[in-house]
């Protein structure tokens, strides 16, 4: 193999990883995007179901639960879907009784989504997630599978190594334009 050949593939290679992560990270961002989307509206896949007995469920899409119409979101994870052997189960039914929970919550999901889905504001959104999902593993210690490790932690380490090592080499999304704009060095990027 000649030195062009080799280096041919190498950087064949090189892209191909780069766009992997571009792509994981557009995936981790529409995991956000989509959850913010489904509470809104009440789309029917943890918003606005109903379980029966059998195992079966009816979906009742823009039902009453759904933030547009009104639904309380923090209230249905936080103060039902939580584990009642958390340790910090007490604090979260407690903050997911209080109505202004769900701006910041929402505003959240909407946020951290469009920054990885586009590519701007990465590192705000891959922090911002990261609180975000270390706060939803609290709600749910300790999980049934692992006794310390979920995918909530999982996701938040991936959330952070992706967007600190594609940030300079960013092959999908926006990112480009946006360093030039607010600089490479900024907090923004």
């Amino acid at each position: 193999m000649t030195d062009t050949e080799a280096s041919s593939t190498t950087t064949s290679r090189s892209r191909f990883g780069w766009a992997m992560l571009s792509i994981t990270r557009i995936a981790l961002g529409f995991y956000f995007l989509w959850a913010f989307l489904d509470k809104f509206l009440g789309l029917g896949f943890s918003t606005c179901r109903t379980a029966a007995e059998d195992g079966s469920f009816t979906i009742d899409a823009f039902c009453e639960r759904a933030w547009i119409n009104g639904g309380a979101i923090t209230e249905g994870y936080l103060v039902y879907g939580g584990n009642v052997n958390s340790p910090f189960n007490a604090f979260f039914v407690e903050l997911g009784g209080q109505r202004w929970t769900d701006w910041p919550f929402m505003l959240g999901l909407l946020g951290v989504g469009l920054a990885l889905i586009l590519g701007i504001g990465t590192k705000v959104g891959a922090w911002a997630g990261t609180a975000m999902l270390l706060m939803m593993y609290a709600t749910q210690m300790w999980p049934t599978t692992n006794p310390v490790l979920d995918d909530h932690i999982v996701m938040a380490l991936a959330m952070l190594a992706i967007v600190y090592v594609e940030l300079a080499h960013q092959s999908i999304g926006l990112g480009k334009w946006w360093r030039g704009l607010v600089g490479e060095k900024s907090w923004l990027v």
